[in-house]
């Protein structure tokens, strides 16, 4: 959530940030609303200035032994009661009113994120190692696990529907190693605490990093009105809600392997073969909660985090800017990571990184203590894949393949294999 001051004193720079994400113009209203309850609270505090200026003099009236007097000022008062509590009412449904207005308003683009409407206007900044060379026509992950025999769709969907995947063997045991090789490095070489956080939350969790109440149609709802997470960003991001932390004790960095679950609302068409879109996938999460000053060298430092696992893997990858028109509604400034997979021929994301500024931490009251005196500041916060699980396994299985279907297990991974080098398909 951004600052309403700021606000105030910068509606050109905000309806500028919107016009940069392809958004309409809202300063007018938001000033509009914050006017009606400024002026709103002027009114309502002159009425309860009179109340109690005219309650004292009541007291005096009865000294005096004016009891017309008294008896005008008790009707008085009484009159202004009703109208206060009517005020308070008021009151409520304007800050109300302006409070949603205010979780509706994406955060500010920073200066040196590329213009542009999508994707087509992202930036790349550099790619990483070579794409393999096949001396046959390499295919795409789906046939590959189907031929293996170790990768279902049909049973999947007649247990949950489309955009579900069950593997089995070897591949089963290839997901489980990517997702614990992941956070062996950011735990033992990038210093994130492992975590293991719930999977459902409540809507102030959704809320206080930004998915509500702008999109909840992309998330799944239980009947007892939690939701699962589409992220642990969620979770961990929510770790730090409603404290103040020392300034010591940052940056605070934490990470986790979940399930993630979304809805993929207005993918219709899109990616329906295969696990590069699901409804349920693993990811390691990495999140960072840190100061003003050091949240863009923490947003470097998580990038090279997400980086260190592809080139472990021996992937082929680059890095690109988002343009304002394609970041995601917290952010500030996002890198994504783009993988190649050779099944498609293409570049897909496999890893986002976010500098989110004080967007959430306004949304959550996380603040900090400066230099462990009194005055308190919102902390940062960032966010980023370590990576997407599945989209790693889709990568290794289409990057390392054979001839013959057959896929070489990285290096980086056979002691989580038991030492398998080659997934092949059982006789």
């Amino acid at each position: 959530m951004l600052d309403l001051k700021w606000i105030r004193e910068n509606p050109e720079a905000l309806d500028e940030a919107l016009r940069r994400r392809g958004a309409a113009a809202l300063s007018a209203r938001l000033l509009a609303l914050d006017g009606e309850r400024r002026a709103h609270l002027s009114s309502l505090q002159e009425l309860q200035g009179r109340r109690n200026e005219a309650s004292k003099q009541i007291a005096s009236a009865k000294a005096a032994r004016d009891e017309a007097l008294a008896a005008s000022l008790i009707a008085e008062v009484a009159d202004l009661k009703g109208r206060i509590q009517a005020g308070e009412e008021t009151e409520r449904r304007i800050d109300a009113a302006l409070q949603d207005a205010l979780a509706q308003v994406p955060n500010v683009p920073l200066a040196d994120v590329p213009e542009g409407p999508d994707e087509s206007a992202n930036v790349e900044i550099r790619r990483v190692g070579e794409k393999p060379l096949f001396d046959f026509a390499p295919r795409e992950h789906f046939d590959l696990g189907e031929a293996l025999g170790m990768m279902d769709f049909d049973r999947a969907a007649k247990m949950s529907g489309s955009r579900f995947t069950v593997l089995t063997g070897k591949l089963a045991r290839l997901e489980r190693a990517l997702g614990q090789f992941m956070l062996d490095v950011h735990t033992g070489e990038f210093g994130y605490e492992e975590v293991s956080p719930p999977l459902l939350v409540r809507d102030e969790a959704l809320y206080g990093t930004g998915q509500l109440p702008k999109f909840s149609e992309d998330l799944f709802r239980t009947g007892e009105g939690h939701w699962l997470i589409p992220t642990a960003e969620v979770s961990l991001t929510n770790l730090v809600r409603e404290q103040a932390l020392d300034e010591a004790a940052l940056p605070l960095r934490f990470t986790a392997l979940t399930p993630s679950f979304r809805s993929e609302a207005g993918s219709a068409g899109r990616d329906t073969r295969g696990m590069l879109r699901q409804h349920q996938f693993y990811k390691a999460e990495l999140v960072s909660v840190t100061t003003p000053e050091t949240a863009l060298e923490e947003h470097e430092r998580m990038t090279a985090a997400a980086e260190t696992v592809l080139k472990r893997l021996g992937l082929h990858y680059r890095v690109v800017t988002l343009c304002a028109g394609d970041m995601g509604f917290a952010s500030q400034k996002t890198y994504d990571i783009e993988v190649w997979l050779p099944g498609q021929d293409t570049f897909r994301e496999i890893s986002s990184c976010s500098v989110c500024g004080d967007f959430q931490a306004r949304r959550m009251n996380a603040r900090y203590r400066v230099d462990g005196g009194k005055q308190l500041r919102y902390v940062h916060t960032l966010n980023g894949s370590g990576t997407a699980v599945g989209r790693a396994l889709i990568a290794v299985m289409e990057n390392n393949q054979r001839a013959d279907g057959s896929i070489i297990v990285p290096e980086a991974l056979r002691s989580y294999m038991g030492g398998i080098e080659i997934i092949e398909r059982a006789n």
